[in-house]
């Protein structure tokens, strides 16, 4: 049943979504039952009343600190890493076109056979319409993560909230899965995420939001309904406000 806009929390989200969470239980590239389940979880809140834009990573194809760590000029494999962003976002294009959604890619790097250059008043103008937006090639400039893109495209779209999609309900103390002492926080400040170097976000990404006084949520993908419990303001993952 459909919610009215009254009863969210959030009216217009920034979701993020890492590379590695479209790769699901693969070691490599894109799950389709990922992209699937991701697309049902959009489509709930956009069927509520909801304006959705996306920000997806590249980390499941490409890794450029990796291979700067290796000898590459760490630019050049920013940039690859920004077309595998790309790449990305053609696929979540394509899972959320298939359950009904309209929706409208934009990128920082021109590639207009395959995405409208980032404008952000034809951004805001898609939100307006009921469109979902995926935006695609990062900031456009290496040395800045997708994680600063979210939080930079959140901010100047005036998102209520940037909503960082994982495999993990939350923010924990340490990596739940290699130590199972780990305990979930259910609420932190932005300077707690920095100080406790809680890597959930890069420390740009978190000023930025910090600055705009823009809250962070960061949930689990794979729950059933959990992004539309993060819209109403329900107690899901961790928020840093």
């Amino acid at each position: 049943m459909s919610m009215t806009k009254s009863t969210h929390a959030y009216k217009r989200v920034l979701l993020k979504l890492s590379g590695e969470a479209l790769m699901g239980d693969l070691d490599f590239g894109i799950n389709p039952d990922v992209v699937n389940q991701v697309a049902i979880n959009v489509k709930e809140v956009i069927d509520a009343g909801v304006e959705v834009a996306l920000v997806v990573g590249g980390g499941n194809i490409f890794r450029g600190i990796s291979l700067a760590a290796e000898g590459m000029d760490r630019a050049t494999g920013d940039y690859m890493g920004m077309l595998a962003t790309v790449i990305n976002s053609l696929s979540l294009q394509e899972g959320l076109e298939k359950v009904g959604l309209d929706v409208r890619g934009m990128s920082a790097l021109d590639m207009p056979k395959i995405a409208e250059s980032y404008v952000r008043r034809r951004a805001l103008r898609h939100l307006e319409k009921g469109r979902v937006v995926i935006f695609a090639a990062g900031t456009g400039s290496p040395f800045f993560t997708t994680d600063t893109a979210a939080s930079l495209r959140g901010i100047e779209i005036n998102a209520d909230a940037v909503i960082k999609a994982t495999k993990v309900d939350g923010i924990y103390s340490a990596d739940p899965v290699k130590d199972p002492s780990a305990t979930k926080y259910e609420k932190l400040t932005y300077d707690e995420v920095l100080i406790k170097k809680l890597n959930v976000m890069d420390a740009t990404s978190i000023a930025l939001c910090r600055d705009e006084k823009m809250p962070v949520v960061v949930f689990d993908i794979n729950k059933e309904h959990a992004l539309m419990r993060v819209i109403r303001g329900e107690n899901e993952g961790t928020i840093v406000r």
